[in-house]
């Protein structure tokens, strides 16, 4: 009888430290594991989404605001911040921690402020008016100057703004006037001519000719869908280097237009590249307004 009572303490000891071996594993397991912060799974540690429910899981958090951001993130867009300490944010070489400049680019740790406008920035075009910043910005500036999409870009966005200057008929009255000043410009140039003793018979027309509010508006509409298409075709692609892409993208931003980069990690606006935590994802420039009334990120 005491045999059979010893065999059952026996067996149950036996039964609780299997137990708790496998609540041991199963505590490293979760030790180890990758909780989901949307519904609590423990998943893989190697794991990047959550086997559950889909949620990404490889958040990191920003050092300078406690934000969570993607670990391959080197800028917090809740702080507007360079986060990375061991890679030079103007021509990406790395870097000791210690280190005050770019041992590759010469560039100081902590940004540069812009000559134009005073803005601190962190990277090699200033944020705010565009201007190149470094010695590898002005060489980026240049080659992007000599690609044949870039010049076409260029005279459209002249084009359009001669547009924004023109001013329209606003009634009939308008129109009536400057027909009589045009006759009245070409009875003036014929008699200049024939004091010279030249025969006027062709005037040149002026180049910007007045047009209605509705042709003046579809004309800008026009230039605006050209300018559209080439930013399209200028879309920068994947890069495994943030300082290039974000390098190329300033540097073939066109002025006098209302632009915002549209970035492929999330899709969503900013005011440029400088703006986005990864633009090695690659991104386009496009039209404020037109055809979108999405907003920019980095407004908000």
């Amino acid at each position: 009888m005491a045999d059979e009572k010893n065999l059952i303490s026996e067996q149950q000891l036996q039964r609780e430290r299997t137990l708790s071996r496998e609540n041991e594993i199963q505590q490293t397991q979760q030790a180890n594991g990758v909780r989901c912060p949307k519904c609590g799974t423990i998943n893989e540690p190697d794991a990047t989404y959550c086997a559950l429910c889909g949620t990404f899981l490889r958040t990191g958090v920003c050092p300078n605001c406690g934000s969570e951001i993607d670990p391959d993130a080197d800028f917090c867009e809740a702080c507007h911040h360079y986060i990375k300490t061991d890679v030079c944010s103007f021509c990406g070489a790395s870097f000791d921690e210690q280190d005050v400049y770019c041992p590759e680019c010469g560039q100081p740790r902590g940004g540069i402020v812009c000559p134009a406008c005073h803005t601190l920035n962190d990277f090699s075009f200033c944020k705010q008016c565009g201007r190149p910043l470094t010695e590898q910005a002005r060489e980026m500036l240049q080659r992007v100057r000599q690609m044949p999409e870039y010049k076409e870009l260029i005279a459209i966005a002249q084009e359009y703004n001669e547009l924004q200057m023109q001013l329209p008929y606003e009634t009939e009255q308008d129109k009536e006037r400057d027909e009589e000043l045009q006759d009245l410009r070409k009875r003036v140039l014929q008699l200049l001519a024939k004091d010279k003793g030249l025969q006027l018979d062709v005037v040149p027309t002026p180049k910007r000719q007045r047009v209605t509010k509705e042709e003046l508006a579809e004309n800008k509409n026009r230039k605006l869908d050209q300018l559209a298409d080439l930013l399209n075709r200028l879309a920068i692609p994947e890069d495994p280097s943030p300082a290039t892409v974000r390098n190329y993208a300033m540097a073939q931003r066109p002025a006098g237009v209302r632009l915002a980069w549209k970035c492929n990690y999330k899709n969503a606006l900013h005011s440029s590249p400088c703006g986005c935590a990864k633009p090695q994802m690659g991104g386009k420039w496009v039209i404020l307004g037109h055809n979108s009334k999405q907003d920019i990120k980095d407004d908000k």
